[in-house]
């Protein structure tokens, strides 16, 4: 069984230019992963890499670093890259959004980081932002696929982020 690990996240405000500079290589990171993601085929479907780097910026550095990586990444990877494409974008950056506020808010609240509270976050915004995938879609195939293809990226959220969390602690 994996214990809890104190951690202790960091709140920026909105006006502190560390919150744009954190922000800003947080998402340099989820411009880079979904790159080399896209190297495999079905490689962004099947890793789910933008979320990664999301989950590390809030759960660390609070909701504010958290949503401004989780809204900036996705629209900076279409702006450049064409990827995701226009369709996904709003579901998209609805998980990014939910992953980034229950990251902030259970780190914040625990003051912990463990295995189960990563499991709390990444099944917390896969199941809501899999509704809201369902109802904008009408596509309960589409709304569980991160769960059928994804669940390799699920597991490196999970262990990875977990990994880089504890270091951070």
């Amino acid at each position: 069984m994996t214990t809890s690990i104190a951690f202790n996240p960091v709140e920026l405000t909105i006006r502190e230019r560390r919150t744009y500079l954190f922000a800003g290589l947080f998402i340099a990171g989820n411009l880079l992963l979904p790159q080399l993601a896209h190297l495999i085929p079905q490689g962004g479907p099947m890793f789910l890499p933008i979320y990664f780097f999301t989950l590390i910026a809030a759960y660390k550095y609070g909701w504010k670093v958290g949503l401004l990586t989780a809204i900036a990444s996705p629209l900076a990877n279409h702006a450049l890259f064409g990827m995701p494409m226009v369709a996904m974008l709003p579901v998209i950056l609805i998980k990014s959004s939910l992953l980034a506020v229950f990251a902030a808010l259970i780190a914040q609240k625990s003051q912990k980081v463990s295995l189960g509270l990563l499991a709390l976050v990444i099944l917390s915004y896969q199941i809501l932002g899999g509704l809201g995938e369902w109802a904008i879609t009408s596509s309960f195939a589409a709304a569980v696929q991160d769960f059928k293809l994804g669940f390799p990226g699920l597991l490196i959220q999970w262990i990875l982020g977990w990994q880089l969390l504890k270091k951070m602690a």
